[in-house]
């Protein structure tokens, strides 16, 4: 299994500077077709924004063994400097000036983008649990909108009119301000607007602000991962006009474009899922959507079974449908439901191979739930962010209007499927597997409300850092250990950038969490602040060289995304596997048993994904201004609860130490 989510959509914290605003969510224009008017086009920035640097070998290396140092012991530690000294000056000094003439002759794109989609798409193991995360909503502010019926129109309509201010060109672009008073003005695009687009990044980086790839934003509608042997393929069809609705595990069709491309009318779309909400059919015996739960290979060959038995049309209208919209029939009981809802469900009522499904409970929550191989977490949350706004603060419909008068027996087409004896016997045998591991996952969650941003930084601390840090204080309290943790940060400043890796575990975290876990007394309150300032700055300093390698005043980068791409070369070319990459050190350094993931914005309640790796934690936060937020998931053999815990307690002693106070015992 591999790390794969990315809720951080940008780096925080010393990255960009002490106190520095969220993005706003853009300016809206009113129900319409579209969302906003973007003064400059949508795409303006993309051809001009600055390649991915692929980072020298040495510096990799160096940030390599920094990053083993804390996890071995000091025998360990030397063997594994001997293999990357061999690998530097032999197999890897030839891997890597091909790297770097192959990216030469490929500067349409990053040197990560084949090698990542190739990750993702070859990898046989079900998307659910072990690829796919969710990110839920806010409730609605105005209490009657969450109701299910009003809250999926409304959603649906801020979809739909998202997808079109997309391809129209008049969505904002996503860029990231350092200086909004100066780059985020109407001025500012009127004139950068007329500067050609392949000088534009140019423009924008003259004030501070810096674009980001844009290029993945196409596959969030219409867009299906298709399971293939030995590698799955990623399919789109933008021409089809119409909404897959599933609900108790039927499967329903109808148009949301009209012949000429706009959007049906919000009362007709409410009228259609008032219909499909009233249909009284109990659950199908063989519900299809558990084989999108399968292993890829197991769920390709059913795949082809399932269009020989004349289902290709009927599957085609699923693959091409703009989105699935999920229609659950039961409420979200607490944070903990939510989290098991989203994040997999019952299997019955999910295609897990869409590029998103936007799922909404009896009550009205509702949540996003995405297919990773696509694309990133940048364009998943622009995407979330707006329809929240939208649908919040622009509904379509109110509580109180009426569905149009259609006949929706007629518009709404509800699919069949043709089964065989083989197919039942294989949508079985996944509900059995589904079955199996979703009832090993154990989720827990917490909120820390003694503070938050707010306090951390006015003692000139990271709040990323200081979260991470609990995370470290945490593990080695319950389990005695300091291991390999991963944070994913995103590299979408740059050309067909995707994500980078923090190793938030680090000398001065391990000699910190020593400090705090095993001999707090042993220590003044000024040394141990002392030390958490050291954490805070070297995971700032992380944080930019993975994701602003080459920009002013930042000389560095990651080093896993160049060691992951010098590997996936050396087998493209038949070579043998360096003994870098045989080395237990290299195994163990990418069996994440912390993955981590950050997420800030109004829009969002609470996202989360399962761990890893079988023996690891999957760890989803949010520093807030005045409290932080934690989702944890483990399986048999880790405790979630027991690990919450003890991150509440290192976080107390954290902040007894900040406030001068003595560590509770």
């Amino acid at each position: 299994m591999v790390p794969r989510l990315l809720l951080r959509a940008w780096p925080r914290g010393p990255a960009l500077g002490p106190g520095y605003p969220c993005r706003p969510l853009s300016a809206s224009t009113g129900p319409g077709q579209y969302l906003q008017h973007s003064l400059v086009p949508t795409m303006h920035y993309q051809d001009s924004l600055p390649r991915l640097p692929i980072p020298k070998l040495e510096d990799t290396i160096r940030r390599y063994l920094s990053a083993q140092k804390p996890l071995l012991d000091d025998g360990q530690f030397r063997k594994t400097e001997q293999f990357c000294k061999s690998f530097e000056n032999d197999i890897g000094k030839e891997l890597h000036e091909q790297l770097v003439a192959q990216d030469k002759q490929n500067k349409h794109t990053s040197y990560i983008s084949g090698p990542w989609f190739d990750m993702y798409l070859t990898a046989r193991d079900s998307v659910v649990l072990n690829f796919n995360p969710f990110m839920s909503f806010n409730p609605d502010p105005k209490p009657e909108y969450n109701n299910q019926l009003t809250r999926a129109t409304n959603m649906t309509v801020s979809a739909i009119r998202f997808l079109k201010t997309l391809r129209a060109g008049l969505l904002e672009p996503e860029v990231f301000h350092l200086n909004p008073a100066k780059s985020d003005t109407d001025s500012f695009k009127r004139l950068i607007r007329f500067v050609p687009s392949f000088l534009s990044w140019y423009g924008a980086y003259l004030v501070n602000a810096y674009p980001l790839d844009m290029s993945q934003y196409f596959r969030l509608f219409n867009s299906t991962r298709l399971p293939k042997p030995t590698r799955d393929e990623l399919f789109t069809d933008d021409k089809a006009k119409h909404l897959l609705v599933l609900r108790r595990g039927h499967f329903y069709i109808f148009d949301i474009l009209d012949q000429d491309g706009n959007i049906v009318s919000a009362s007709e779309i409410q009228a259609h899922l008032k219909y499909i909400l009233s249909d009284v059919s109990p659950a199908p015996e063989f519900p299809l959507a558990y084989l999108t739960s399968e292993n890829r290979d197991v769920w390709a060959g059913l795949r082809q079974q399932l269009i020989s038995s004349g289902n290709e049309e009927t599957l085609r209208k699923v693959d091409s449908a703009v989105f699935c919209l999920c229609l659950d029939d039961a409420p979200i009981k607490d944070l903990i439901h939510l989290s098991h809802n989203m994040l997999h469900g019952d299997g019955t009522n999910r295609w897990f191979d869409k590029s998103f499904n936007l799922i909404i409970a009896k009550d009205g929550t509702a949540a996003v739930h995405f297919e990773h191989a696509w694309g990133d977490g940048v364009a998943v949350l622009r995407f979330f962010n707006e329809v929240f706004k939208d649908s919040t603060q622009a509904p379509a419909v109110t509580p109180q209007s009426q569905p149009a008068t259609t006949d929706s027996s007629v518009a709404v087409q509800k699919l069949s499927f043709k089964l065989n004896d083989a197919l039942k016997t294989g949508i079985t045998a996944a509900k059995e597997k589904f079955d199996a591991i979703v009832k090993t996952l154990t989720i827990d969650c917490i909120q820390f409300q003694r503070g938050g941003k707010e306090f951390l930084k006015r003692q000139k601390l990271s709040p990323d850092a200081v979260a991470q840090l609990a995370f470290q204080m945490a593990f080695l309290r319950q389990y005695g250990q300091t291991v390999a943790t991963y944070e994913s940060c995103s590299t979408a400043a740059f050309k067909h950038g995707r994500t980078e890796t923090i190793r938030p575990a680090s000398i001065f975290t391990k000699k910190c969490s020593e400090a705090f876990v095993r001999a707090p007394s042993k220590h003044s309150a000024g040394e141990l602040q002392q030390m958490m300032v050291e954490c805070s700055k070297y995971h700032g300093q992380l944080t930019k060289e993975a994701a602003m390698g080459h920009w002013p005043s930042v000389t560095e980068q990651g080093f896993d995304r160049h060691l992951f791409a010098l590997r996936h070369l050396a087998a493209a070319r038949g070579v043998a596997l360096p003994d870098l990459y045989l080395d237990p050190a290299y195994r163990q350094i990418n069996h994440n048993i912390l993955s981590t993931s950050t997420l800030s914005s109004p829009a969002v309640n609470i996202g989360g994904f399962a761990p890893v790796v079988p023996d690891g934690f999957g760890i989803g936060y949010a520093v807030h201004d005045n409290w932080i937020g934690c989702n944890v998931s483990s399986y048999p053999g880790r405790n979630a609860r027991e690990f919450l815990q003890c991150v509440e307690k290192a976080l107390g002693d954290m902040f007894d130490v900040l406030e001068g106070k003595p560590i509770k015992t």
